[in-house]
């Protein structure tokens, strides 16, 4: 069989293994051949191989050929077979590389020799990694290929002074699944609970799983450069926290054997954000995993990343602003356009100027009656128990709002909507607004009924963040779970002074699923999930 030569005595292929008596037959078959291979003196993960070209690189520049047309241009090409018909003296294999290119590789017995055939029959599987050296032609079908060719000089890098007709590069030793045809005639091969938990499969054999990976990483480069040219300043926080803080929300706790002390993961970096703002890095931002000791479902995940940003003598207003740009401007990096095309094939429009409410007067509206902060407990209460919308115990007044401006509104809201001034109790780290008592200077930015992001004008008093802070440690001792503790740490940094800014908060896997229309667990790489 041919394959590449460049073997040392410190990289030699790891000896064969027997597998246990439970192993699936078809991994047993394969192990078998990996072992009479390495027995045969051929490497079935070489180090290297004379790849001259990418598949899309061939595909982009033999375009032009026809049906049945030749060339003598040789080339090295590589990736997984996906397809495979071994019949007579003339062999078809279909490749496909990253990013989901593929390529047709035909084995002629007149071009390889028969014996070399015969090799391939036996030894490539589908799932294998394969490389194919030859000529560039189109087939009598017009399918564009490489006609396996041996000998030729290998012009990758490397030490090759010619190039096998095909090789090895890597043996899978566990067979793709099998695809089955769904009801609606797609072609199916894992259920979306085995895509979450084989992520490397869901990526092999769907190209929506590649493409997702693509436009996650698109959008975390838009954002990064949009506010490099907006002069903001990229920092990092710690994820390890002796104190929990920044968001309501309950933390993880891990322990800390070097200094004996228990700590938590970070649920927030806000605020060591704004620490970085009394230290005069004045428009600043991260993007980070935080992590929530909190339930799981299609819009929430337990680890996840996030992008804070904080501008000095920014408000509410302004930061709005900000994160409109910034999604607008990632929907056009990922996609090309502010309408994105959700999963039914509707249209969903990111653009223009996006619709403001406020969280009172929406809920009023809906209610049909008045909802102000001055509205008593009881009356809440009440509403809440009409319109079947469970309390526990422990929430103040604000919490009970919110959960019905939740069920009732929040829900239903389909197109890009700022949702405005919350209430105080609800809202330790905002500034108090500046003409409606009761209430904060705070927004969500609510898309297709999930809540995208948050933004504030950031409270700046050190002695209201200490009384709120405060009142916190008392909704804790009440059976708040996600109340803060007070960060006397921060208080000493924020009594040096903090200038007034606006602050903002985004998932960005929600931003994904805002983009693209998919669950969470689609937009993450690799989520976390239950063990079997």
């Amino acid at each position: 069989m041919p394959v590449s030569e460049n073997k040392t005595a410190g990289n030699q292929p790891p000896q064969a293994q027997n597998p246990s008596d439970d192993t699936p037959e078809q991994v047993r078959i394969r192990v078998e051949k990996r072992a009479q291979l390495l027995e045969s003196g051929v490497n079935p993960y070489p180090v290297q191989l004379p790849v001259t070209a990418t598949i899309a690189q061939i595909r982009e520049q033999y375009s032009h050929l026809e049906a049945g047309d030749e060339t003598e241009d040789l080339a090295g090409v590589a990736g997984r077979v996906m397809f495979l018909r071994n019949t007579g003296k003339l062999c078809f294999v279909t490749i496909q590389d990253g990013a989901g290119s593929r390529l047709q590789a035909m084995l002629s017995a007149n071009e390889v020799g028969m014996d070399s055939l015969q090799q391939f029959k036996t030894a490539v599987d589908l799932g294998d990694h394969l490389y194919v050296h030859g000529r560039v032609i189109s087939s009598r079908r017009g399918e564009l290929s490489i006609m396996a060719t041996a000998g030729g000089e290998g012009t990758g890098a490397g030490t090759f002074t010619a190039a096998p007709a095909w090789a090895l590069a890597a043996k899978a030793v566990r067979p793709l699944p099998k695809t089955f045809t769904a009801e609606d005639g797609t072609e199916v091969s894992l259920s979306e609970e085995q895509r979450v938990r084989r992520r490397e499969l869901d990526m092999i054999m769907r190209q929506s799983a590649r493409d997702m990976v693509r436009t996650r990483s698109l959008v975390m480069r838009s954002l990064r450069q949009w506010f490099d040219q907006h002069d903001f300043l990229e920092v990092e926080t710690p994820m390890l926290q002796n104190i929990h803080g920044g968001a309501a929300a309950r933390p993880f706790t891990t322990h800390m054997n070097a200094y004996d002390t228990d700590l938590y993961l970070r649920i927030a970096p806000e605020l060591f954000l704004k620490r970085c703002l009394i230290g005069g890095v004045e428009n600043v931002f991260e993007i980070n995993r935080n992590f929530r000791n909190e339930g799981a479902d299609s819009s929430h995940s337990p680890e996840f990343t996030m992008l804070e940003a904080y501008q000095a003598y920014g408000t509410y207003d302004t930061i709005g602003q900000l994160t409109q740009d910034i999604v607008q401007n990632a929907a056009i990096a990922a996609t090309g356009s502010t309408k994105v095309t959700l999963p039914d094939g509707t249209e969903y429009d990111l653009g223009g100027e996006w619709k403001q409410i406020g969280l009172y007067e929406s809920l009023s509206e809906k209610l049909g009656e008045e909802v102000t902060p001055e509205t008593s407990r009881e009356r809440l209460l009440q509403l809440a128990e009409q319109h079947e919308v469970e309390v526990e115990d422990y929430y103040v007044d604000g919490k009970i709002v919110e959960t019905l401006w939740e069920e009732l509104v929040g829900d239903h809201l389909w197109e890009p909507t700022f949702v405005r001034d919350f209430p105080v109790d609800t809202s330790p780290l905002v500034k108090a607004h500046r003409s409606q008592p009761g209430k904060v200077e705070k927004w969500d930015l609510i898309v297709r009924g999930f809540e995208l992001a948050t933004g504030y004008s950031e409270l700046n008093d050190p002695v209201v963040q200490r009384e709120r802070f405060e009142q916190q440690s008392l909704d804790a001792a009440n059976g708040d779970p996600e109340a803060m503790e007070v960060d006397e740490e921060f208080l000493q940094a924020m009594e040096q002074g903090m200038p007034p800014a606006g602050g903002m908060g985004m998932g960005i896997d929600r931003l994904l699923m805002a983009i693209t229309g998919q669950g969470i667990r689609e937009t993450i790489t690799f989520p976390l999930v239950k063990r079997l």
